[in-house]
């Protein structure tokens, strides 16, 4: 596992690009899959700067978290083919270490409500984690991982990422989805390895 830490007010440290992955339109707004792109929506929404613009094939926003200017996307590609807008995004706004890459997504192999910053690996199967690193040509940026669990049938997998989980369910993910929006600014703020150790320890 890549352990690395942010410095501060160095050439590559001022600029970050933090990516919530979903699908477009209303059908998919509170589904499983879309819960990484809530969680982005949600920090946009926290700083007064909700994701509205159109830029890259990804809706979008800036703000400052600790002085360090920090662009919000949704890209609107669907998920299989995030990379596109992602790699778009990173050429667009200079952003050209992976390491100041945040991904937020769904992850079945974590139990509803639970959240996992991790970075660099393997992409766990994941469609909009494949098209990034087939784009960028690299692993090493970094992911925060929502768990939503995962269907008793295995071969469900894909209807279940696609449906909404129930009022209990919700009610988890609601609560994680604001540790998330926590996890962003500490990783930006303080560094990858102090939010491992304090987030990854809740669940």
């Amino acid at each position: 596992m890549l352990r690395r830490s942010f410095k501060k007010n160095s050439s590559e440290s001022n600029r970050f690009l933090v990516v919530g992955l979903g699908n477009p339109g209303k059908d998919y707004d509170g589904t499983r899959h879309n819960v990484g792109a809530a969680a982005v929506q949600a920090l946009g929404i926290a700083h007064d700067s909700p994701l509205k613009k159109l830029r890259e094939q990804a809706l979008t926003n800036e703000i400052l978290i600790d002085g360090e200017r920090v662009i919000l996307a949704f890209p609107q590609t669907f998920m299989n083919n995030s990379g596109q807008s992602v790699s778009a995004l990173m050429r667009k706004n200079g952003v050209k270490n992976p390491e100041n890459l945040i991904v937020v997504h769904d992850e079945m192999d974590i139990p509803t409500g639970g959240l996992r910053i991790k970075s660099g690996g393997g992409l766990a199967g994941h469609n909009g984690l494949k098209s990034i690193t087939a784009h960028l040509k690299t692993q090493d940026y970094l992911r925060i991982r929502i768990g939503v669990g995962k269907p008793s049938n295995r071969n469900k997998g894909a209807n279940y990422v696609l449906n909404r989980p129930n009022k209990v369910e919700q009610e988890e993910l609601s609560i994680v989805i604001q540790e998330t929006v926590d996890a962003i600014e500490a990783i930006i703020s303080e560094g990858i390895d102090v939010a491992m150790a304090r987030f990854n320890s809740r669940s």
